[in-house]
């Protein structure tokens, strides 16, 4: 006799195996492009790449993400090249060769139809508004293939040592935090202070889909032992208190961390015990993007517990 309750259930554990395998091959020509901004990405190579026919993967690559191959490409070159302009200041023929392209022309061409600004000229003054708008549609495609892989035995305990930073304070809407992190980093470049020698830290105030986009607050800092003199960017001294804390190591791009946010306060918190301590969620920054791969960025999520 057929037995129909199981039927349906494994059914579902079929389909939901074959949904998890695609996922996968996707994910795979992600981290390729990602590894690879500077190389061949055509829709030949990214198929082969995912072990799909090159005839059918262009369709299948828009109906996963909503975008087609070549424009999700322009966008993760234009998004690097971008912050390598506006965070780093590099000359424009080293961004446009870093990014695939042959010549500084064909570059300056494709980033003003993409970004709406010259390349010289986003490194200036970037529009950020548009900016935002033009990346929000990748950004949601990312996080649709985001799915928490954390567990429990990720997260370590430890006693964090009081740290004094040098702070930027920004305040208000969270699509304007580039030009406080421009500025941020143009006080620490003339304080000789760079990441190498100065450990860097986020304090997060706010949760940027909680509050309205004035009242968002959030702290840049770089660890210092030495004084805060008045200065024009509006630096200031703060002290990240000591205390125990729970830490999760985050890998990959920004998007992560309000995952990595809510597998602390949703799963890890409520099975330790433990409780929260009067002090902000803060971030300790490990390796940035665009210094490497987006995928390969690292920080260090820090819950303040009593």
């Amino acid at each position: 006799m057929r037995n129909e309750e199981m039927d349906e259930p494994l059914s579902d554990s079929r389909e939901s195996g074959s949904a998890e395998r695609y996922s996968s091959r996707f994910c795979k020509v992600l981290d390729y492009i990602d590894d690879h901004l500077d190389g061949d990405l055509s829709v030949e190579r990214l198929s082969e790449v995912a072990s799909f026919s090159k005839f059918h993967f262009h369709r299948q690559f828009t109906g996963w993400f909503g975008v087609g191959v070549y424009r999700y490409v322009q966008l993760r070159r234009m998004r690097r090249a971008s912050y390598q302009l506006a965070f780093r200041g590099d000359q424009v023929i080293d961004v446009a060769l870093a990014n695939g392209y042959e010549t500084p022309e064909s570059f300056a061409r494709a980033f003003r139809k993409e970004i709406g600004q010259s390349p010289s000229g986003f490194r200036e003054q970037p529009q950020w508004d548009p900016w935002h708008a033009i990346y929000q549609p990748l950004r949601e495609s990312r996080i649709r293939m985001m799915k928490n892989t954390y567990r429990i035995d990720d997260v370590r305990m430890v006693d964090f040592k009081e740290t004094r930073v040098a702070a930027l304070e920004h305040r208000g809407d969270p699509r304007t935090i580039g030009d406080s992190v421009r500025r941020f980093i143009d006080w620490r470049k003339q304080q000789r202070l760079p990441p190498s020698l100065s450990a860097t830290f986020n304090i997060l105030h706010d949760n940027p889909a909680d509050v309205d986009p004035q009242d968002f607050r959030l702290d840049i800092c770089a660890a210092t032992t030495g004084a805060i003199e008045e200065n024009a960017a509006g630096i200031v001294e703060k002290r990240i208190p000591a205390g125990r804390c729970a830490v999760l190591r985050v890998t990959g791009p920004e998007e992560m961390l309000e995952q990595a946010a809510r597998f602390l306060y949703l799963q890890w918190l409520p099975q330790s015990g433990e409780e929260l301590r009067d002090f902000p969620l803060f971030v300790q920054r490990v390796r940035f993007f665009p210094d490497v791969p987006e995928r390969e960025a690292m920080l260090d999520l820090f819950l303040p517990i009593e």
